[in-house]
């Protein structure tokens, strides 16, 4: 029987970049690829760029299409909003232990967010401020503590999911990006979200928001080096070394991104600088008012990748957050039939 991957979120930024760089690595090697996919028509965009492809329609709410795919996968791959979507991850971790055990392994490579690591500025109301040294995470030298965040932070409720679905046959890695940028490759969404959200926010409405004092930061990782990453964790389940390591796949299997960080007020400069539109200062309240407001531009999300470099080798080589914002400006003004 083929190996089979099983990839939700094929049409979405993140998974489709992901899967374009696993499939281009592996593609013509015997891989029995399985997709969800929305409906035949979404099938169809996918199908002209893979024609290898088999599908499984329905959505992340249908839980036993997703749970009967796990069972028959070898790997899973969830990028359909799978931060958020418990039921989504319920049927994934139900449908990975009823068709695997002794005889037959089987990796689930999940997809979290840093998001997460807003947890300290959330529980002490803090909006706009400058990060806090205790609100600073590693994902190898204070992995203790980022496995153990308590249940009510930003997506921790799913992460215990696939974290609790780890056993003898069942194999999880979690990889936990911050904010994405540049133009990715996947066949339907190219695009991120956080900074074009502050784009179209200033479009909208005529300025550039920046909430309270504007100091807070995020880590950002190019998308291309994230589907790096996602290919060096999918090699790694082929490496006997590596595939049952319980510091890749395993509880500590917790996998930070970065290539650099930034202010939110400075990408709000630059934002400002190419649309000539002036910065004002707006509260989380006001955010949550916006067309296209993001209540992570008032938060402050930092991590510090060291396993994906220890046991992987990966190193970020993208071009930086700021070499891409001007384009990035116009690509959102075309949408919406505005010249800058």
């Amino acid at each position: 029987m083929a190996f089979t991957v099983f990839l939700t979120g094929v049409t979405g930024y993140i998974g489709g970049n992901a899967f374009d760089y696993i499939y281009q690595e592996h593609k013509g090697k015997g891989y029995r690829w399985l997709l969800l996919v929305r409906d035949e028509e979404c099938g169809k965009k996918v199908k002209e760029v893979y024609p290898d492809v088999e599908f499984v329609y329905g959505t992340i709410q249908d839980s036993e299409v997703l749970e009967k795919a796990a069972a028959e996968a070898d790997v899973v791959i969830d990028t359909a909003d799978s931060a958020d979507c418990v039921a989504a991850a319920t049927a994934i971790a139900k449908g990975l232990k009823a068709g695997h055990g002794p005889e037959r392994s089987a990796w689930w490579i999940h997809l979290s967010g840093t998001g997460i690591l807003t947890y300290g500025d959330v529980k002490k109301g803090r909006e706009g401020e400058a990060p806090l040294p205790e609100d600073e995470y590693f994902d190898v030298d204070g992995i203790d503590r980022l496995v153990n965040l308590p249940l009510d932070a930003w997506h921790k409720d799913v992460d215990q999911i696939a974290q609790d679905a780890n056993s003898d046959s069942v194999f999880v890695a979690i990889i936990c990006p911050c904010t994405i940028y540049d133009v990715g490759r996947g066949p339907v969404k190219r695009h991120s979200q956080q900074v074009p959200d502050m784009i179209r926010a200033t479009l909208n409405e005529g300025y550039v928001p920046v909430i309270g004092n504007g100091l807070t930061e995020w880590d950002n990782v190019n998308v291309h080096d994230l589907g790096d990453l996602y290919l060096r964790l999918f090699n790694a389940i082929q490496n006997p070394e590596l595939s049952k390591n319980p510091e890749v796949f395993g509880i500590n299997g917790y996998f930070f991104a970065r290539n650099g960080e930034h202010k939110w007020s400075d990408v709000a400069k630059q934002i400002s600088e190419v649309t000539k539109r002036p910065i004002k200062s707006i509260t989380m309240a006001d955010n949550a008012k916006l067309k296209n407001g993001n209540i992570t531009w008032g938060s402050n999300s930092k991590g510090v990748p060291q396993r994906a470099k220890k046991y992987l080798g990966w190193e970020a080589k993208g071009c930086p957050l700021s070499d891409t914002i001007a384009e990035a400006c116009k690509v959102e003004a075309d949408r919406l039939g505005l010249t800058l």
